[in-house]
């Protein structure tokens, strides 16, 4: 059934050296088939892993103790097929080392759209090396939430359904997106009242102050620091928050970030320099987290502007299957009724589900700009804007000679974003080998500088 991969003593060494943590796990061949029908339900329910079955621990570590035969993991297999139908989840093979005895059958279990149950109907999910049973109904509710399956802004929230329906934000929108329509009947017949209530997603949407109806859960903080490190005493002035109703509050976050990083000039030897960024590329990744953030989480998203990039955090970790790898290709939208709405107003801020993000990239790239890194954390979600050129340092040296006259160290550290004052003299020292670049006559200590190769003739 599943194909059989040979490898060598050294690559089996290699995976035995491994821990087992949050994205592996080794079971011995003789596990019963509900205990790894547990582990794989854990790892789909959570951020996905990679799980060995014929590895078991022996001290001081990890062995070798395959299956003699693959239909020797017939049962185990079938108890995988309840978790998850293979080829949805799942990808499954035999692998066999040189040496070694016997058939490791290789669970590559992927982070799942649904939860994933046992055969029990048990659901687990996988913390750090451990495979937890979520029992609890809170437990079960993040879980979906997580998935995507339920959101947040669908809760109802105990305020006054007048919050929403005799707002400026409502008749604005009704007036130029739905004119024929009153506030209340409009707002029920879309599914942001329930009895009688506004869901979150009204007041998010049409709440002139939604930060009253859902304190430190959405409003932006931008923080302007004078350096390239994170700490209170590198900020440049105290925070300025960003709050109102979702569509505003996005307009007003890019505009005062960009306002503030046009501002941002960073004095070094050379005098005060600016850096810049594509205006659309900060307004995709600011509109894409006030839409896809978790509103069930309290913080609020925090826009960080520092001397060589723009970090943009939101609360809640990506929904669903959606995974830093596959987040510009997968689509899924933790907060639909927002993204909806929000696409309705004139001038929406937002394009279809996940091109936004592809458009900041694309308009990073034109730029010949680094592509935006996004990381997760343990609660949330952080795209880092780097202002770092395409091209390698030695070619951004090189390019920078062609029009200057020399160029020192310092200078091209903060050029090309590298920290470190030796890995740049590294580069340095590449480019005098290969004849691009020299020492510039006269320079020494600090000002130690290197200008392009000059063509001698010989003389006669």
């Amino acid at each position: 059934m599943f194909e059989t991969v040979t490898i060598s003593a050294d690559q089996a060494a290699t995976l035995l050296e491994r821990q087992e943590g949050h994205f592996l796990d080794f079971k011995d061949k003789r596990i019963a088939p509900a205990k790894v029908a547990r582990a794989v339900s854990a790892f789909c329910n959570a951020d996905g892993g990679d799980l060995y079955v014929g590895i078991g621990e022996r001290s001081p570590g990890f062995q070798w103790d395959g299956f003699s035969d693959p239909e020797d993991a017939n049962q185990l297999i079938h108890a995988l097929e309840d978790v998850s139908p293979f080829g949805t989840d799942l990808d499954a093979e035999f692998l066999l080392a040189d040496q070694l005895p016997g058939y490791v059958l290789h669970i590559n279990a992927r982070k799942s759209r649904a939860i994933r149950k046992t055969a029990d109907g048990k659901i687990y999910k996988r913390l750090s090396a451990q495979n937890t049973p979520v029992i609890s109904e809170d437990a079960l509710t993040a879980l979906r939430r997580q998935k995507g399956l339920e959101s947040f802004e669908s809760e109802t929230l105990p305020i006054d359904v007048d919050v929403v329906t005799n707002s400026e934000a409502i008749i604005e929108y009704l007036l130029s997106a739905v004119p024929v329509a009153e506030p209340e009947t409009y707002l029920r017949k879309q599914h942001l009242l329930a009895s009688g209530k506004p869901v979150v997603a009204a007041a998010l949407l049409f709440a002139d102050e939604p930060q009253a109806c859902l304190p430190k859960r959405c409003g932006i903080k931008i923080y302007r620091y004078s350096s390239e490190e994170q700490s209170r005493d590198r900020l440049v002035e105290d925070p300025v928050t960003v709050e109102g109703a979702l569509y505003k509050q996005i307009y007003d976050a890019v505009d005062k970030t960009v306002e503030i990083v046009a501002a941002a000039a960073y004095l070094d030897e050379d005098g005060l320099r600016s850096v810049k960024y594509p205006h659309e590329a900060l307004h995709e990744i600011i509109a894409n987290a006030v839409l896809h953030r978790d509103y069930s989480v309290t913080d609020d998203i925090h826009i960080r502007i520092f001397e060589n990039r723009i970090e943009i955090q939101s609360p809640g970790r990506l929904p669903g299957h959606i995974t830093t790898s596959n987040i510009l290709d997968e689509r899924l939208s933790r907060n639909p009724y927002l993204v909806r709405h929000l696409n309705r107003f004139p001038n929406p801020p937002n394009k279809d589900v996940g091109e936004g993000l592809n458009t900041a990239f694309e308009s990073m790239k034109k730029l010949n700009l680094r592509s935006p890194i996004i990381e997760e954390g343990e609660n949330s979600v952080l795209v880092v804007v780097r202002h770092e050129s395409l091209a390698s340092p030695a070619q951004q040296v090189v390019e920078y000679l062609n029009s200057s006259e020399s160029i020192r160290n310092e200078q091209a550290r903060k050029m090309t974003g590298i920290g470190s004052e030796s890995k740049m003299k590294k580069i340095f020292e590449s480019l005098i080998e290969a004849g691009e670049i020299e020492h510039k006559p006269g320079t020494a200590g600090r000002g130690y500088a290197y200008q392009l190769k000059q063509k001698r003739s010989d003389s006669v």
